[in-house]
């Protein structure tokens, strides 16, 4: 029972948000790619960003900002190019469209957060993002959230969006969410962008203690490949104009926002995860048994990484002794004999045993698992490159039967989750041919 429900809207629900996306022609497939979502108000803004020592001018923009400024009015991404590892042009680049889009809306260049995703090693187009920007700003909407969603998109076969409400006090609050991602992802961060939307006031310093806590069990819990990227960043505004009063610690309130503020998180990386590059279907690794959440969900995410176990998730094989494998390899102290293996209902080892299973039905709980996941309409080798301008119409996308497996590894309180997908041949196939 939670005590949330899901509306519509995406980052337009809560109060207070604008949101537009356009084709200014930074794809070589001429699909949408300028996004920009608009706080009609300053709003507290936190940021999670990418560990990679190789980072984008976005990022460091970004976080320069943060550290200088908690608050902001827009965000604005360009897809088709990352504008990462371009040097001190990139950086001018990144200056100069904060600026251009600060005095096209009358706003403080200072007020203006920057994302980027592509190709690492292409500056953005300067000249189609200035022409694009005036029209951006003139498509500006309360209901322009899908709009962004399908901007921000690369590689991407289904945008994602996810709008939550709740009430604090007797005023509701609402939480809404875009992202991209779906190759180059792999915990601290992804390749991956997420942008997030509050009504409800909270202080700088509560605001970015609940983003991290809410991507540590999100974001940074999700693996397709095991890459992360330069351009990972998870970017969060709180503009109070659901008029509750300002939360500044943590308490009943804070704890309910922050649970549906993770909620929010928790979907669009499940959507991220269950998008990955030439994947099938979704998979949720549950680890019980541990000390401590830390522990188990390192011992999840080793799983959810395990190319072996992917491999066998995508060839319907339920090949235990992989998960065995990977659990035992996690850095995870814990008894063998304690290990408890089960795939869906079908419970494969106890007490570091093996036990007797029906192998066919368990690879058809596999088989069933991937088909109702798969988007309707989509065929598994349907994975064409967005960037080469091949990649088929976005579709929408199911997050409701993952492939479960749940590991226990001893007596502890503490579990933790952590989410994958499957490996398949077309993930070799899609970063083969990834800038031909």
């Amino acid at each position: 029972m939670t005590d949330w429900q899901e509306i519509t809207g995406g980052v337009t629900a809560p109060r207070g948000y604008q949101a537009a996306g356009i084709r200014a022609g930074l794809k070589p497939s001429g699909l949408p790619d300028l996004a920009l979502i608009l706080s009609n108000v300053e709003a507290i803004a936190a940021g999670v960003f990418t560990t990679s020592q190789v980072k984008a001018a976005c990022v460091d923009y970004c976080r320069q900002r943060l550290l200088s400024k908690q608050s902001a009015r827009a965000i604005l991404c360009n897809a088709g190019q990352a504008n990462a590892a371009t040097g001190s042009q990139g950086w001018l680049d990144a200056l100069e469209s904060a600026m251009i889009l600060g005095q096209e809306l009358n706003i403080p260049s200072e007020s203006v957060l920057l994302a980027s995703t592509g190709v690492i090693g292409q500056r953005i187009v300067m000249d189609k993002l200035k022409a694009g920007i005036p029209q951006l700003v003139a498509a500006l909407s309360e209901t322009g959230s899908d709009a962004a969603a399908e901007a921000i998109v690369t590689t991407d076969l289904v945008t994602k969006s996810i709008a939550l409400e709740t009430m604090i006090g007797d005023r509701p609050v609402r939480i809404g969410g875009i992202a991209k991602g779906s190759g180059m992802i792999h915990p601290n961060m992804a390749t991956l962008l997420a942008f997030v939307t509050c009504d409800a006031a909270v202080s700088p310093t509560l605001w970015q203690q609940m983003l991290s806590r809410a991507a540590d069990r999100s974001f940074n819990s999700i693996t397709v490949d095991g890459d992360t990227s330069t351009n990972d960043s998870l970017i969060a505004l709180a503009n109070g104009q659901s008029r509750t009063p300002a939360l500044t610690e943590m308490g009943a309130d804070a704890e309910k926002l922050e649970a549906m503020l993770t909620a929010v998180c928790q979907h669009l990386a499940k959507a991220i995860a269950r998008d990955g590059e030439g994947a099938t279907c979704l998979m949720e690794v549950q680890v019980t048994g541990a000390s401590n959440e830390q522990l188990a969900t390192q011992v999840a995410k080793t799983i959810a990484g395990s190319s072996l176990v992917k491999a066998a998730i995508f060839g319907r094989d339920p090949n235990w002794g992989r998960i065995a494998a990977a659990a035992g390899r996690a850095g995870v102290p814990f008894e063998q004999e304690s290990l408890k293996i089960q795939l869906g209902h079908f419970l494969l080892m106890e007490n570091g045993q093996p036990l007797t299973f029906d192998r066919a039905t368990a690879s058809a709980y596999l088989k069933q698992a991937a088909d109702s996941a798969m988007p309707q309409g989509m065929v598994a080798t349907d994975m064409s490159n967005d960037l080469s301008g091949n990649r088929s119409q976005i579709k929408t996308q199911r997050l409701d039967n993952p492939v479960i497996i749940t590991v226990s590894i001893g007596n502890g309180n503490a579990s933790g989750k952590a989410w994958g997908c499957d490996l398949s041949y077309d993930y070799v196939k899609i970063n083969a041919e990834y800038t031909t």
